[in-house]
């Protein structure tokens, strides 16, 4: 399936599978492990870099010269556009929304000091945001220039079909028998893919998204959404509904996106000081909340074998708005 798709690899090989021993002794299960998507070599790392590879590969086969990407200033998607921009040797347009803060947001920092052109829109909703992006790049295109506009879902979730195959050769190669798989829930598109992998090589894995966004119904529906756009495309027929192995948490979503709850900050501080792990707090930490939850309530099992995705984000933590920073 992925072979029919280009891509520019961006990853310098399989990121880390680590066991959290010391985390997995306080929490009373012994076979807690960490998928590292955080230790990339570019800029940080993250998840969207693998989400990028598929992104860039699109680009460059179009001939485009110019990379477009909107979003807000703490965006990681933002950042490692740019990043991937100044790798490949193309220009980068960024469209920030929301209010220009004073001290920059870290991720802006990095994005400007990574030759990005910055245009910033105001405050506008998600809805304008796409509009505004759209007539950046009818606008370019118009001046001659060939623009790809970064962020289709379906192409960029490619990206984690890749990455279950990559962490399930990883549990083979260290025998392990992995059953649950943690994941940050938030636009779908990691979660779409992972989901997806897995299914297309039958494994046994039950996926636990912790909402830091949505809510279940929204969160379950822009995943389908994906899924069902995946398969079109890559002429995937499923044998069986993806979701029925899908449990959404919403215990971790507090007051909402970008919100620190008090179990996020206790997750950062406890994975920090047991595991040298560190979490930002709008995606990663209430993950990590999550995956204490469910090994509390038993939605994890002590006996079998659970691994959660640091999506990274790690440029957050020097934030000035950072709460570990108050």
């Amino acid at each position: 399936m992925l072979t029919s798709f280009p891509r520019v690899p961006l990853l310098s090989g399989p990121t880390p599978l680590e066991r959290m021993v010391r985390a997995g002794s306080h929490a009373g299960h012994p076979q807690l492990w960490v998928k590292r998507d955080d230790c990339m070599p570019l800029a940080f790392g993250g998840n969207k870099l693998r989400n990028l590879e598929f992104w860039l590969g699109q680009a460059l086969e179009q001939n485009s010269d110019i990379l477009v990407i909107a979003g807000a200033a703490p965006s990681n998607q933002v950042r490692l556009t740019a990043a991937a921009a100044a790798r490949m040797g193309l220009e980068c347009l960024v469209l920030y929304a929301g209010p220009d803060l004073s001290p920059p947001h870290s991720n802006r920092l990095l994005t400007e000091m990574m030759g990005a052109q910055i245009r910033c829109l105001g405050d506008v909703d998600e809805g304008m945001r796409a509009r505004l992006a759209g007539q950046a790049v009818a606008d370019l295109a118009a001046a001659g220039r060939r623009p790809y506009l970064v962020g289709d879902p379906i192409i960029g979730a490619l990206g984690y079909v890749r990455a279950a195959r990559e962490l399930h050769e990883q549990a083979v190669a260290a025998r392990l028998d992995l059953r649950h798989v943690v994941l940050p829930g938030s636009m779908g598109v990691t979660e779409a893919g992972m989901i997806l992998g897995a299914a297309m090589l039958g494994l046994p894995w039950t996926f636990h998204l912790v909402s830091v966004e949505y809510e279940a119904h929204d969160l379950e529906a822009r995943i389908r959404s994906i899924l069902a756009d995946l398969c079109r495309s890559s002429e995937v027929e499923p044998t069986h509904d993806m979701l029925d192995r899908v449990r959404i948490h919403m215990d971790q979503l507090g007051a909402g996106y970008g919100k620190p709850t008090a179990a996020s900050i206790e997750a950062g501080h406890l994975f920090a000081r047991l595991e040298a792990l560190l979490l930002e707090q709008t995606y990663v930490a209430k993950a990590f909340a999550g995956l204490l939850s469910c090994v509390a309530r038993g939605d994890i099992p002590a006996h079998e074998a659970a691994c959660i995705v640091h999506t990274g984000g790690t440029p957050a933590l020097f934030s000035p708005v950072s709460p570990l920073l108050d």
